[in-house]
Order: C-alpha cells, then structure tokens, then sequence
C-alpha cells in the first residue's frame, strides 16, 4: 500500500472517540509504533509538505537560519551533511516518534484524539515544534475538548519570518481539511 493510499484509507473513515484503558499511560504510550498505517500516514503527510533534500540546506525563512535535511530534519544538522532517500525516511520515522512523544506531553487526552487528528497534531509539532505546539490556541482548544476549534486553530500558523507564506498556508488548509474530515 502506498503512503498516500494508507492516508485516504486512515482519513477517509470516521472513528468513535473512546476512553483509554487505565494500563495504558496517555503520556508516554507511542500510537506510531503501535500503528504501521498511522506511522505510514504521518510520514507521507510530512513527507509530502516537507519535501525530501537529501543534502543539507541553508533554511534561510527560518529565523535565525538553520540548517535543515531530508524532510525538514534540523537536529545536529551542519554543512554538506548528505542521506539517501532511504535514510531520509528513516530519519522521519525515527523522528517522528520523538516529536509524538513531546506531542503527547502536552495533551490532556492523546489516545482519544481520532486518527486523521492526531497525524495532522504530529505534522503541525513536527513543523512549528513541539515548543511552539504546546504553547498554541490549537492545544489550548484540544485539551478544553474543542476538537473542531482546535482543527481551526492551524490555521493560525501560517506565517514564517513575521509573513504570510503561501506554501504554509496551503499545508495548513491541508491540514485543517484533513483534521476536520476526521471529526
């Protein structure tokens, strides 16, 4: 199954938000290492809005400038660093899983976020940080159980060095399509 097509099947069915079960701790249980389809979708959404460059570049919209790899990657990122597309997706994947698990710190009820939700919250940390996340009317919103005002919300991080950046905002109307499909 391609990753696209895992996403049309994971955002294309509505779920029943339930409760979690009280062996599993909402703030440190991983859904991507559990879910083959959701990690599947996560990556394919961040894939596709971040692009893959499998050699460093210098982000210079960033603020101040970093430089940044493969799908967005800037941790320890330097000059002439180079990955093959393989690695590069595998550095998301990895990466991934540890933005979730900061995602999820802040979250009063991660698991009882549906799917399509929960990958678009992943997308979002994953792009703005998980800093930046936490911090945001979108979990503010989330955690007051406003999931429709939440998926709104992304709307707001559109900018990117104090402006309006046309590829940001059409990730995050992406974003909110998909978020919204899923409640």
């Amino acid at each position: 199954m391609s990753f696209m097509s895992a996403i049309a099947r994971l955002f294309g069915r509505r779920q029943r938000i339930t409760t979690v079960p009280a062996r599993i701790s909402p703030k440190t249980s991983s859904r991507l290492k559990k879910s083959g389809t959701l990690m599947a979708a996560a990556v394919a959404l961040v894939g596709t809005w971040e692009g893959i460059r499998t050699v460093a570049y210098l982000d210079t919209i960033a603020s101040p400038p970093v430089w940044t790899v493969c799908a967005g990657e800037t941790r320890g990122v330097k000059k002439g660093d180079r990955y093959t597309r393989a690695e590069c997706n595998d550095m998301l994947a990895e990466g991934l899983v540890q933005f979730e698990k900061k995602m999820r710190s802040c979250l009063s009820a991660p698991d009882a976020l549906p799917d399509g939700v929960y990958t678009v919250f992943l997308s979002l940390s994953w792009n703005i940080g998980t800093g930046g996340f936490c911090r945001s009317t979108v979990v503010k919103r989330a955690n007051a159980g406003d999931l429709k005002g939440a998926c709104d919300a992304i709307r707001m991080w559109n900018r990117a060095g104090g402006r309006v950046v046309k590829g940001l905002d059409n990730r995050r109307r992406d974003e909110q399509r998909i978020c919204l499909g899923a409640l």
